[in-house]
């Protein structure tokens, strides 16, 4: 799965909202704001009950490309992509999970946090990977020194990072794109704060393209 299947659904834009939603009845305005402020795409989390349902409902809301991630297992890739999953983001690497992604015609991007993690994405024929978590892990030294070895590997870190630092990390060549949450945060969601999360959003894409 190549980098270049990633930057097709992505579009050529660079920031990747993460959100972990509870309540699918959430969806359509989330999905709203994002895209009002700019937005092109989101990673919907697997980490509530109902995310599959959330996906749905984004999917079919329209105006985002919709991903999955916190995939885990093959049979949640196989879910996610029923339910409108345009992508897969996984926080590890898992050579099930990239196999069945490949045979949906899905693109997926594994997430690595060493060199090992990194050679055996490129066995798999992966050249876009997730760094995670990536300021945990030590941030931009960090991506730098996984990216001089692997020229041809293109990253989107995600973990910790911020507005603070996101101008940095797009500055990186070999970044694709960031993700992050602190644009539509589980408080932002949860409190209806649409504004708040239009705002945060367009500030990043605005950082993105200057």
């Amino acid at each position: 799965m190549s980098g270049t299947d990633v930057a097709t659904v992505l579009a050529g834009a660079r920031i990747m909202p993460v959100l972990t939603v509870p309540e699918p009845a959430t969806a359509g305005p989330l999905a709203d704001a994002l895209a009002a402020g700019g937005a092109r795409y989101a990673e919907v989390t697997f980490r509530t009950a109902e995310a599959e349902q959330v996906v749905k409902a984004m999917a079919a809301h329209g105006g985002l490309a919709v991903g999955a991630g916190t995939v885990l297992t093959a049979e949640q890739a196989e879910r996610a992509v029923a339910a409108g999953a345009r992508f897969v983001v996984s926080p590890g690497f898992d050579e099930d999970v990239v196999t069945t992604c490949r045979e949906l015609g899905v693109p997926v991007v594994p997430g690595i946090a060493t060199a090992t993690e990194l050679m055996r994405a490129l066995s798999a024929g992966v050249d876009t990977v997730k760094l995670f978590p990536a300021e945990p892990l030590g941030g931009l030294r960090t991506l730098r020194s996984l990216a001089a070895p692997f020229p041809r590997v293109r990253f989107v870190p995600t973990g910790g990072i911020d507005a603070s630092c996101l101008t940095s990390y797009l500055a990186e060549p070999a970044v694709l794109a960031v993700g992050g949450s602190w644009m539509a945060t589980p408080t932002h969601v949860a409190n209806g704060y649409y504004d708040e999360i239009r705002r945060l959003t367009a500030d990043a894409v605005d950082r993105s393209t200057t």
